[in-house]
């Protein structure tokens, strides 16, 4: 049996003690773009409501076109809805809790009381598009009337599911948004057909498109059941497209981006330092067109090519 060898020289291990070792910041994965955020219009309220005035369409606005001289020219008007929807902004609320002795003594290279917030906020900002999709009340999924709503033909989301949709928001479209396996189903579809769509690129990241129309991704438009199925929406923005807007409250203390605030609340008795991190948002759809559903979307179909 071999003697075990002796060491000459000081081991790794023994050495590794007296390294620097290089760390990153925390790294939280369920981090995304979250680009129904950037993408939208947000209006600053005055004081957390938001009134949407709408004309009513079934009363007609009178004109006249006539070359008949001394032609009489109707009177008219523009009727108003008498009860319109108002928006009260809906709020996101995070209280962080830091012990102060872990601050104090752990916060090199990286600022623990920083780091905790960033991520916090970070939590904060994924739940507010969740909530500009999902919500009960202002949730763009439960806001698309029964006249804005399609279903696919056959399942998978196919280039004539699509043109169909933009039949329905032909007015200035500006992006689909959907789960990124309801886009890999159409893109697959597309494969399928010969008519690989065309990319562009926006913030500086590529996005398919169809017919000039970009397809934005998030996993906030969920997918589920045994079926896999989910939804794809066409969507306008901007108030002078009479599209969709998000709502925000402006000038809160301790603003740190529109509608966030970080506010210190205290230190309780076991040396706990406690920051109330508040979102505050809403989202209005102005006119039933500027937003349509195509339904029932199956994204686990595949094909063989040969």
């Amino acid at each position: 049996m071999a003697e075990p060898s002796t060491r000459v020289s000081l081991g790794e291990q023994a050495a590794f003690q007296l390294a620097n070792v290089t760390k990153t910041a925390p790294v939280y994965g369920a981090i995304t773009p979250r680009w129904l955020v950037r993408l939208l219009d947000w209006k600053p309220l005055e004081a957390g409501t938001f009134r949407r005035n709408r004309v009513a369409e079934e009363k007609p606005i009178e004109v006249l076109c006539s070359r008949e001289a001394e032609s009489v020219i109707p009177g008219t008007y523009a009727e108003y809805e008498e009860s319109p929807r108002e928006y009260r902004l809906s709020s996101i609320n995070a209280l962080l809790n830091v012990d102060t002795r872990i601050s104090d003594i752990f916060s090199n290279p990286y600022d623990q009381v920083r780091e905790q917030l960033r991520v916090t906020i970070e939590g904060v900002k994924e739940r507010q598009e969740n909530e500009l999709l999902n919500n009960a009340d202002y949730g763009l999924l439960n806001n698309v009337s029964a006249a804005q709503r399609i279903s696919t033909r056959k399942g998978s989301p196919t280039p004539d599911d699509l043109d169909e949709l933009l039949t329905k928001v032909w007015k200035e479209p500006s992006f689909f948004i959907a789960h990124p396996r309801a886009i890999a189903a159409f893109g697959r579809e597309c494969t399928r057909r010969g008519v690989p769509p065309p990319t562009v690129t926006l913030f500086g990241s590529p996005f398919l498109t169809w017919r000039g129309v970009p397809l934005i991704p998030t996993d906030k438009v969920h997918v589920s059941g045994k079926a896999s199925t989910t939804r794809i929406l066409l969507i306008r923005v901007g108030e002078r497209k009479q599209g969709v807007i998000g709502l925000f409250q402006p000038g809160l203390t301790g603003e740190q981006s529109p509608g966030l605030s970080v506010r210190f609340a205290g230190i309780s008795e076991k040396g706990l330092a406690s920051y109330l991190i508040s979102l505050y948002c809403s989202a209005s759809v102005l006119t039933e067109d500027a937003i349509a559903s195509l339904d029932h979307v199956e994204v686990g179909h595949y094909h063989e090519y040969k």
